[in-house]
């Protein structure tokens, strides 16, 4: 039994339920939030949009029973939106939410947008055009391979961390090295901002055999329950950078004609390992996280 003893708190807390893809941080946010009697903000940019429901295992009108969830399903894949904006909207919420509430919970396997309610985003400098022009043509004639080592090279604490087949952050993180002449990585986290709330930070693991496993069910799972049709439904629309996320993109290319659906399967199973890997690099270099495992019986002294 996992004891989270949040007695005699007088300060407004927020909850941080964090953790890898699959892990289970649906349903443990739930069952806490019900607890405590409080609504839950989502922290996963993958569930943002309301065209991807299936692919991205977005909460479920039957579980979002009886608790309030924020930011899932709130935008369209047309939308424009960034990690700032979530920032300035997510805590907008909050100072709504503990006027009335003592705990609030933040959950989601995007370690940024958990980071920018809690720290704050740190300004990046605008990047010269001549620059950017410059670096997305030797994309296009020389890959995503030979930048990706340009990048271990200039910050290797980012390259352990950024997902490597999202080609824009690559591009991003080497514009700030080259025009800065700094790592992405000391200007991203050069100071947290001051909130005015305290926060626990939780970070849900399993051992890897049996996240695996979750993974792999989680996958056939949404297929069954139509991931291959809302990836159809979407397929006209694969170039927009809210579908550029594991999952549709392997589908995309089945459909393409690229290869077999058991091997797009495979290719799914595969690629959402590896992030899951990412999201526990990130997390891990956190100090402030207590792991727990999901899958034990919470007891919350309020």
């Amino acid at each position: 039994m996992t004891t989270l003893n949040f007695n005699n708190v007088e300060n407004k807390t927020l909850i941080v339920i964090a953790g890898p893809t699959a892990v289970g941080k649906t349903a443990f946010s739930i069952k806490l939030a019900k607890k405590l009697q409080t609504e839950i903000l989502s922290a996963d940019s993958r569930q943002f949009y309301k065209e991807t429901v299936i692919g991205t295992a977005a909460p479920t009108m039957e579980e979002r029973e009886g608790v309030i969830h924020h930011f899932v399903g709130h935008l369209s894949i047309f939308d424009y939106y960034n990690v700032s904006m979530y920032e300035q909207d997510a805590l907008i919420i909050l100072n709504e939410l503990f006027k009335k509430k003592q705990y609030v919970i933040l959950t989601g396997g995007s370690g940024l947008y958990i980071d920018a309610v809690c720290s704050g985003i740190d300004l990046l400098p605008d990047i010269d055009l001549t620059l950017r022009k410059k670096l997305q043509k030797r994309l296009d004639t020389e890959g995503l391979f030979v930048l990706l080592d340009e990048l271990k090279i200039l910050d290797e604490d980012y390259f352990q961390i950024v997902d490597k087949q999202n080609y824009k952050r690559v591009l991003r993180a080497l514009e700030v090295c080259y025009q800065t002449q700094k790592t992405y990585t000391s200007l991203r986290t050069q100071s947290a901002k001051k909130r005015n709330f305290d926060i626990v930070r939780i970070c849900l693991t399993l051992p890897r055999e049996e996240l695996n496993n979750r993974i792999h069910l989680r996958t056939d799972e949404m297929l069954k329950n139509g991931f291959l049709e809302e990836a159809r439904n979407l397929f006209p629309y694969r170039h927009l950078n809210s579908l550029n996320t594991v999952g549709y993109k392997e589908l995309f290319d089945y459909i393409d004609g690229k290869y077999s659906l058991e091997m797009c399967i495979e290719k799914i199973k595969t690629q959402t390992r590896r992030y899951a890997k990412r999201q526990m690099t990130w997390f891990k270099k956190n100090k402030d996280y207590i792991f727990l495992n999901p899958l034990e019986e919470i007891k919350t002294l309020v």
